[in-house]
């Protein structure tokens, strides 16, 4: 799934391309990705795309005062072409859940992207609205952790009295807009905290660990993405993974090996060395398989 450096690179990288461009067309390939309905995807026809932001994990293009927000979920991207095919999406025949078709009077094609989604769970969800706070899941978001505003002393906050084991909340995108299962992973090994500490009774100090580890992985992760075209970011996501998605290989800290506990929809990853005082933490589901 996309998590904040991936979403704001494509922010940026849609700003750099798409910003002052007129939209020509909207195909939808998928009605189920559209969440709204006033106003229709057809009121953008025409319009100028004004600018692009980020809310958490969610894609805002602000097109002359309308917004177009976008959340890819699990396995939504979003593909770039300097020229689109000419011919239309035809709906169910492709992953293509909508194309937007820009128009540039210097150019002989049209320019624009596709919003795309694999796999059988249709998640990836597009709304039109007049204010981005009209979307459900931007209106709930809690901080950005990368926000000037949210220091130590406002994770603390956060963080006071919560019975929720840490993995779980900083997945939460009601108390940090923008973090997930992959980064989650990455900051937690960073600060040395297993993922099942609960998020209430850390102490000071594990508490400005983990504020730094989260500001300086989010931070080098974004850089990293910057000005990387859309169709290179989920490779340079998965290089700059320490831990997530390293089953069975070493840590890069400590040389241990990397361990994994899976759950019905997803899996963590960490490791015991560094983070759990080597432990090894119950995989639930390999349990069952050996009993």
């Amino acid at each position: 799934m996309p998590e904040l450096p991936e979403v704001e690179a494509l922010a940026g990288f849609l700003r750099e391309r798409a910003v002052g461009r007129v939209i020509a067309r909207i195909d939808v390939g998928a009605v189920s990705v559209l969440k709204t309905y006033d106003p229709p995807v057809s009121a953008l026809q025409g319009l100028e795309i004004a600018g692009v932001a980020r809310h958490g994990k969610f894609l805002d293009l602000d097109v002359s005062g309308l917004h177009l927000v976008v959340h890819l979920s699990r396995a939504g991207w979003l593909r770039w072409s300097d020229s689109l095919p000419a011919t239309p999406v035809r709906p169910g025949k492709s992953p293509i859940a909508l194309r937007v078709r820009l128009h540039d009077p210097d150019l002989t094609g049209d320019p624009g992207f596709d919003l795309t989604e694999a796999g059988t769970q249709k998640r990836l969800a597009v709304y039109v609205v007049r204010d981005p706070q009209e979307v459900p899941g931007v209106a709930t978001l809690g901080p950005d952790p990368l926000d000037a505003a949210f220091d130590v002393a406002a994770l603390a906050r956060l963080l006071e009295g919560s019975r929720q084991q840490i993995k779980g909340l900083l997945r939460d995108q009601s108390v940090l807009a923008g973090v997930g299962n992959a980064y989650s992973d990455e900051v937690l090994h960073a600060a040395r905290l297993s993922p099942y500490a609960i998020a209430g009774k850390l102490t000071e100090g594990e508490v400005e660990r983990l504020w730094t580890a989260m500001r300086t992985v989010l931070t080098e992760a974004v850089e990293a993405a910057a000005g990387k075209p859309a169709k290179e970011l989920k490779d340079a996501k998965r290089a700059g993974m320490r831990v997530h998605g390293r089953t069975g290989l070493p840590c890069p800290v400590c040389g241990d090996t990397v361990r994994e506990v899976s759950f019905a929809d997803r899996a963590l990853q960490y490791c015991p060395s560094c983070q759990t005082g080597g432990k090894v933490l119950a995989d639930r589901r390999l349990s069952r398989l050996l009993k």
